[in-house]
């Protein structure tokens, strides 16, 4: 992306926060061309619709909006949707037609939103991208898993192709005097361990091995039935059949493994019904020392016990390396192969070509670096500072977490030059993560066509998910899931594999 220095800022920033990040380049360029020298005018104001992953709603007006503004030229006005309601308030915006300018669509897999672009309620932006430089240098792969009806509905939000891997409580691991696991076998031991040999040395029964959330099936173990063989939500079969994952062996092999850990106590008992934020405190206050998550989340969970007790013992491995038996090294991408949803532009509100043009001159605009710095670390000397070594501090981390953090989840890319940090894991999770490069496996059917699958998936998804609980705390055993499976195919499952299955053929 290209580097600019108005902010006072010599080089392209770091992130400090707890999304993922990887390099790529930067050329020259002045903040003042507007659209980004495609020859657009960025818009005079925008409407913003974005998903928030924060407690709290940043002020408008404040100190990131104001920069964002100023270097772009344009006035913002945001419309924050919280996570947790995303999806219903999406879905509801999009039946409603009451999108704004821009709207930020983060989940590729929402049916409502798969209907939606292909009835022509947004703009198809392919052909546009090439006229701007920021755009223009999006990579094929992500451009292929962000169509739909293979149309672009949208400018791809460019994330790691994948950020996952297994967090282990390394000072847990010395109490016992146990090694870093990088197996199955291993981690087993060490989740059993953790639950049953006191780890923290308080004398009391209070720890358990995995502390995994309500997201489970398809987050924290659908990573760990990856490294069993299983495939990234489709994968194609023997048979060149495009088929779900949780229909496979490897995943139920997988499944049999977890519940067996599970009934053992080596799982927290509720995490069927725990929410992410619950997860997160449950780490913070150390009841468990395996977290399968992004491997930049170390950096959050010190910070959350660091707040709560500054001499906390807490310290993390970080490994992206586990293994089972004969099947080889691999990690199932997390980002769709680096793709995380649409900067999208409705038809309703962006009326015309011309309108387009400066919306794209817009976002464009915002894969600069200076607005990644802004979104990420806030504003050099008032929530950072950056010494002669190129070593990033974040200042006062409180003000980061209310004025910067909220923006940082609605970047268009993820994907920057970084700088050090002082930060405890920051480089090391960027180290593993771009590791994890050579060894994703990213979903078959991304760049396939199904109506079905549009049309029902999520339903269909969600009966996966409720057999996969109802198997895991025991009140469905290997047979009852695959009956649930089964009543699926008759609901639209089947119909989904034949439609991936002629579209992979032909794709192929």
């Amino acid at each position: 992306m290209r580097q600019h220095t108005r902010l006072g800022i010599a080089v392209a920033s770091v992130a400090v926060v707890s999304l993922a990040l990887a390099g790529c380049g930067s050329s020259g360029g002045d903040p003042a061309d507007s659209g980004s020298g495609s020859g657009s005018e960025t818009p005079e104001s925008i409407t913003w619709m974005t998903v928030l992953h924060t407690p709290t709603t940043p002020e408008a007006g404040g100190p990131v909006q104001t920069a964002l503004e100023e270097y772009t030229g344009t006035k913002l006005e945001f419309q924050w949707v919280p996570a947790a309601s995303s999806d219903d308030k999406m879905s509801a915006a999009l039946a409603s037609d009451s999108l704004a300018d821009i709207t930020l669509l983060n989940n590729p897999a929402n049916t409502a939103v798969r209907q939606a672009m292909k009835s022509g309620q947004f703009w198809d932006v392919e052909q546009y991208l090439e006229e701007y430089p920021n755009l223009a240098e999006i990579n094929e792969q992500t451009i292929a898993s962000a169509r739909v009806g293979g149309k672009l509905y949208g400018v791809p939000i460019q994330k790691p192709v994948a950020r996952y891997g297994v967090l282990v409580r390394q000072d847990w691991l010395d109490n016992l005097g146990l090694e870093v696991p990088h197996t199955i076998e291993e981690l087993s031991e060490v989740a059993l361990a953790f639950t049953n040999d006191d780890p923290d040395g308080n004398g009391v029964d209070d720890t358990t091995g995995f502390i995994d959330r309500a997201e489970s099936f398809q987050v924290g173990f659908k990573s760990l039935s990856g490294y069993f063989g299983a495939g990234n939500v489709f994968e194609v079969n023997e048979d060149d059949e495009v088929v779900p994952s949780f229909q496979t062996d490897a995943f139920k092999e997988a499944m049999e493994w977890y519940r067996d850990l599970y009934e053992q106590g080596a799982v927290n008992g509720e995490f069927v019904t725990m929410q992410k934020s619950n997860q997160q405190d449950a780490i913070a206050q150390g009841k468990g020392g395996i977290v399968v998550t992004g491997l930049f989340e170390a950096r959050n969970y010190m910070n959350l016990a660091t707040s709560a007790n500054p001499d906390t013992p807490m310290a993390w491995a970080l490994v992206n390396d586990i293994t089972y038996e004969d099947v080889p090294r691999r990690i199932l991408s997390d980002t769709n192969g680096g793709f995380g949803g649409w900067f999208t532009m409705s038809k309703t509100k962006v009326k015309d070509e011309a309108e387009l043009k400066s919306m794209l001159a817009f976002v464009d605009k915002l894969l600069d670096d200076e607005p990644f710095v802004v979104m990420t670390n806030g504003i050099e000397g008032e929530h950072y500072t950056v010494d002669a070594d190129d070593v990033l501090t974040i200042t006062d981390q409180t003000k980061w977490e209310q004025e910067v953090q909220p923006y940082s989840s609605s970047r268009p890319s993820d994907n920057v030059v970084t700088f050090k940090s002082t930060t405890p894991y920051v480089d090391e999770g960027n180290e593993k993560m771009a590791e994890n490069t050579e060894y994703a496996v990213i979903n078959v059917a991304l760049p396939l066509s199904s109506e079905e699958y549009d049309r029902s998936w999520t339903t269909i998804l969600q009966g996966a998910n409720d057999a996969y609980n109802k198997y895991m705390v025991g009140q469905l055993d290997m047979d009852g899931y695959e009956d649930a499976i089964e009543k699926l195919r008759g609901q639209g499952l089947d119909t989904i594999i034949e439609e991936f299955t002629a579209s992979y053929a032909e794709n192929n």
